[in-house]
């Protein structure tokens, strides 16, 4: 039976943050950011294994951050590159052989800087793109100006609405792979994995839908948004979730 796989990307730089180090690494309550992103992905069913993007010279801080979440699973560290996608390509090489033996039929990429995306969104994501070809989490977006449709029309057509996309994003894995070959050769660099996907996997049957998710699936961009992010976490934990 086929696995998901799930991709962190931990190899971002977190300059807005303002810390010395990389902000996947600051603490969350008792666990490093990180720490939270991928003890959830593990904590996913029928997953196997889990891929950790780290920044080049940090695979022993990663290793030693993870420690106490890992346990007896799988955990695949490896080096990001100068971009998102050539991070993002890294982790599908190192995936590749997995998926020509057909032991992986979905790949799920998630930013290591949202630690409060839940197990939840995780399996509603990974089933839509079993089903449709591709999954991402979306959200509305509050204070959105409104606009005349005619001048300005709405990019998914009449009546669609502007909303945010976030992570855990999930694709069928032999197309995703052959989607970020295609873009590779066409020298096309996206801004998250459903826009290469969506510009380059073959086959027309294959769609990127939309997942319901929430502004509690916050991305650590800024330092005030750990506090925000701790208090989102206390309120989780007091409602037993």
């Amino acid at each position: 039976m086929s696995s998901a796989a799930i991709v962190v990307l931990a190899a971002g730089s977190g300059t807005r943050v303002g810390a010395e180090i990389n902000k996947v690494l600051l603490p969350l309550h008792d666990l490093p950011i990180l720490a939270r992103s991928v003890r959830t992905a593990l904590a996913v069913p029928g997953v196997d294994p889990v891929v950790v993007v780290c920044r080049p010279g940090e695979r022993s801080a990663v290793g030693a951050v993870l420690a106490p979440v890992i346990g007896e699973h799988e955990v695949l560290l490896i080096d990001g590159g100068a971009t998102r996608q050539a991070s993002e390509q890294a982790a599908l090489d190192l995936l590749a052989p997995r998926v020509a033996e057909r032991s992986i039929d979905v790949i799920a990429i998630h930013d290591g800087a949202r630690p409060l995306a839940t197990v939840e969104l995780y399996e509603r994501t990974i089933a839509t793109a079993r089903e449709y070809g591709g999954a991402v989490p979306t959200t509305e977006l509050a204070g959105l100006l409104p606009r005349d449709g005619a001048d300005h029309p709405a990019p998914g057509g009449p009546g669609s609405r502007l909303v945010g996309v976030q992570t855990p994003q999930a694709f069928r894995a032999a197309p995703l792979l052959a989607a970020y070959a295609a873009a590779s050769t066409a020298g096309f660099e996206g801004t998250d994995t459903a826009a290469a996907f969506t510009e380059f996997a073959p086959g027309p049957d294959l769609t990127v839908r939309s997942v319901a998710s929430g502004p509690g699936n916050l991305k650590i961009t800024f330092a005030e948004d750990i506090p925000v992010a701790e208090r989102l976490l206390d309120r989780s934990l007091s409602r037993g979730q």
